[in-house]
This record gives C-alpha cells, sequence and structure tokens, in this order.
C-alpha cells in the first residue's frame, strides 16, 4: 500500500472512530463520571500521560470527570525509608498513629500534588482536594474480617456521609476536582480510606453517570485461577453472591462497584489501567472493555 493510501486508511479509521463515539458523547454530555484512579496507571510514566489525556478529552467533550486517587505503592515505599513496618490484613493497610502521619503526607503532599500537575499540563483545569477538605468525608472507624472475625487495624475509616458541595462548586466553575481519599471523624480523628469505596461514595452523593474503577487485572475474572474469562457484566445480586470467593485485592473494588449501583449509579465499571485509554474505549465505544456492574 503507498504512503498516500495509507494515509487515507488511517484518516478513515479516525473518522470512524469519531463517529462511533458520537452517540456516547450525546448521551454522557453533562454528566457525571466519578473515576478511581490506582494500580500500574499511576506509576507508569507513559499510562500517567495518558490517563491526564483521557481526563482532559473527557473534560472537553462535555463530562464533568472527578478522579479519587490511592497511592498504595508510593506510602509503602515511603514507609520503608522511614523503617516503618508495612502490615496488610483483611486486605487493609494496618494503620498507626505514626504510619497515618505518612499516609497524609504522601497522599496530599506527593501523590496528590502529580496528579494535577499531569492534569493541569493541559490546561488549568484539575483542583486537589482532600476528604477533610470541606468535611467532603465523614468516616468510622472500621475492622478488617479474617476467617470471619474482627481485627482491629488501626486508623482505617469506612465512610458513613459525604458533604458534595465543594466537589459540586468545582465542577459547576469547570474544574476538575482531584480527591485524596483521607477523612475525619466526628471527634476529630484522621482516618486512611480505601480509595475504591471513597469513590464509591461520592460517586452516590454527586448521582453520576459512571464509576470506573482502574486496577492491574483486566476485569472480574468468572473463576479465577481456574479460568481466566473476564465477565463482560455482572449484575449486583450475581456480584454479591462471588464477593467471598474474591482475592483480598479484588474484594474493595467490587465492593465499591457494588455500593455504587446500589446507592443509584446506573452503572460502574472495572478496567484494566493497563491498556492505554482504556477510561476512552470504556466510555465513548461501542465494545468498551473490562467488567460492567449494573443494579
Amino acid at each position: 500500500m503507498s504512503g498516500t493510501a495509507r494515509d487515507r486508511q488511517l484518516a478513515l479509521s479516525k473518522a470512524a472512530t469519531l463517529v462511533e463515539a458520537l452517540p456516547w458523547l450525546k448521551r454522557f454530555a453533562g454528566r457525571t463520571v466519578v473515576i478511581k484512579y490506582g494500580g500500574n496507571a499511576m506509576i507508569d510514566e507513559g499510562l500517567k500521560a495518558s490517563f491526564a489525556a483521557d481526563v482532559v478529552f473527557l473534560k472537553h467533550a462535555g463530562l464533568r470527570p472527578v478522579v479519587v486517587h490511592g497511592g498504595g505503592p508510593q506510602v509503602t515505599a515511603a514507609l520503608d525509608r522511614l523503617g516503618i513496618d508495612t502490615v496488610f490484613t483483611g486486605g487493609l493497610r494496618v494503620t498507626t498513629p505514626e504510619a497515618m502521619d505518612v499516609v497524609r503526607m504522601v497522599l496530599v503532599g506527593q501523590v496528590q500534588r502529580e496528579v494535577v500537575g499531569l492534569v493541569n499540563a493541559h490546561g488549568s483545569f484539575a483542583v486537589g482536594l482532600s476528604g477533610e477538605d470541606g468535611r467532603l468525608f465523614t468516616a468510622e472507624r472500621t475492622m478488617a474480617v479474617v476467617d470471619g472475625k474482627p481485627v482491629d487495624v488501626g486508623l482505617v475509616g469506612d465512610i458513613v456521609r459525604v458533604e458534595p458541595e465543594v466537589v459540586e462548586g468545582l465542577l459547576a466553575d469547570g474544574r476538575i476536582p482531584v480527591v485524596t481519599s483521607i477523612a475525619r471523624g466526628d471527634g476529630g480523628e484522621v482516618y486512611n480510606v480505601n480509595a475504591d469505596i471513597a469513590a464509591a461514595a461520592l460517586a452516590v452523593a454527586l448521582q453520576a453517570e459512571k464509576l470506573v474503577v482502574l486496577t492491574d487485572v483486566e476485569g472480574l475474572y468468572a473463576d479465577w485461577p481456574s479460568t481466566e474469562e473476564v465477565l463482560s457484566s455482572v449484575d449486583a445480586d450475581s456480584l454479591e453472591a462471588m464477593l467471598p470467593t474474591l482475592s483480598s485485592g479484588m474484594v474493595p473494588k467490587m465492593q465499591a462497584c457494588l455500593r455504587a449501583v446500589r446507592g443509584g449509579v446506573p452503572k460502574a465499571h472495572v478496567l484494566d489501567g493497563r491498556v492505554p485509554h482504556s477510561v476512552l474505549l470504556e466510555v465513548f465505544t461501542d465494545e468498551g472493555v473490562g467488567t460492567e456492574v449494573t443494579a
């Protein structure tokens, strides 16, 4: 094929992609999408850049993206440098007061600033928030569950109340909120909150159209490790029945999706964050990627 023919074929392919996106652009115009950003997409430089571009594209396409981020690897690295042991119990980080100081410092002072900077490389869009700001998140201390028994994991909280006005104000002003999953208790305690669960709570409070959770697997496996088949779709009741069989790493992600759709969010999605532009593939193409959770 000649260079001119190849160029024409490439142009036609791009045009077809734009046409395919048109119905989704119409459907999601003005709608809020909450994206939980984490996993390898937060570590690989190329994936960081493509994620930031995706979020800005959503903004320019007329959607209202909100980013909620974790930062587990960065927190662990900081704790290691300070000689503080990292312990996980029931999939939750055991968070002592000493560790909480580091979690707060890393998530708010390092990870959030990096995400804001990546997005703002495309324009003055992103504004960083902690769950402490404007009483966005209020949490209560929670326990891990190991072999059916509750286990104390320190300053780990579960969100019991969301006051989304500060986020809604930023969205109304055309900004992209970037939210850190730190929360305060009614008594002033500061809690480490799982970012998947925080994203779900915020999606419900904002009456979002979608919750998108980025992870490091292709989606929800039908029967891991017996098969590598990924479920393209699952309903809430079926997912709830599957939860006890899932790996500890997938449990909070799927619990988040379950909470979101049970709380009124029409759809939640678990996507492979290792795939460049996976967010755009999910939102603007017919096939989508990963696993879709519906009520």
